[in-house]
């Protein structure tokens, strides 16, 4: 009779618990639960969070890398704040970067990338239509890596990627505006009708006019958030 061996091995778990709170500190970020300028207590945060103070230094510092959170003087981390010239220059980069990609995937004429993104574009819908807002940011972060790796553009989308949290809050923004649920995935379909069809320019139209109209949100937004 042969006997099975057992096994000591201790699964990981799927998400450690400094990933746990550093996805719960994120959101709550871009939620706006915690809003501009607002001081982040290393305390409080441990309460809220239910970890070590180790684990909440750690938590601060990656997201102050992401731009979510900034040091300011005697006070500590604090939640960063946007500028609307800064969101500007978010999206001139993301116009640039976005604009190119999209052309270069209209010019392979590859059919799998067209599939790829409408299967992305409908997932982000369905979020609309079910107002589950962090699935619309997280499929419309997944559309941009499709269309950065159907061109293969490894490094834009490095680029743009360090800039993920950033747009991310400006996106948590605008997406939340009256008809933006409508209007939005329209011009993404329009970006990929185009390059479904090998229309470069026309790809590259279509999501400069995206993010025109996005930027122009964000900043009055932001504009109206400051009194500026």
């Amino acid at each position: 009779m042969t006997i099975a061996k057992r096994s000591l091995r201790v699964d990981r778990p799927e998400k450690t618990l400094r990933e746990l709170a550093l996805e719960s500190l994120r959101d709550a970020i871009l939620d706006s639960h915690f809003k501009p300028g607002v001081r982040l207590v290393e305390r409080d945060l441990c309460t809220q969070l239910g970890v070590s103070r180790t684990i909440v230094r750690e938590v601060l510092r990656h997201l102050e890398s992401e731009g979510l959170v900034a040091t300011v003087g005697t006070r500590g981390p604090v939640v960063a704040e946007t500028t609307a010239d800064q969101a500007l220059q978010i999206y001139e980069i993301r116009g640039a970067l976005e604009g190119m990609a999209a052309k270069l995937c209209a010019q392979k004429q590859d059919d799998q990338i067209g599939e790829d993104l409408q299967a992305a574009l409908e997932r982000i819908k369905a979020g609309y239509q079910k107002k589950k807002m962090d699935r619309v940011l997280a499929e419309t972060t997944e559309f941009y890596r499709i269309l950065f790796a159907g061109a293969e553009r490894e490094v834009a989308w490095g680029i743009v990627s360090s800039l993920t949290a950033r747009i991310n809050r400006l996106r948590s923004m605008t997406i939340k505006t009256t008809g933006r649920d409508v209007e939005g995935p329209r011009q993404m379909q329009h970006i990929v009708d185009a390059i479904r069809s090998g229309d470069g320019e026309g790809a590259y139209r279509a999501a400069q006019d995206h993010i025109t109209l996005a930027s122009s949100i964000a900043r009055q937004l932001l504009a109206e958030t400051t009194g500026a």
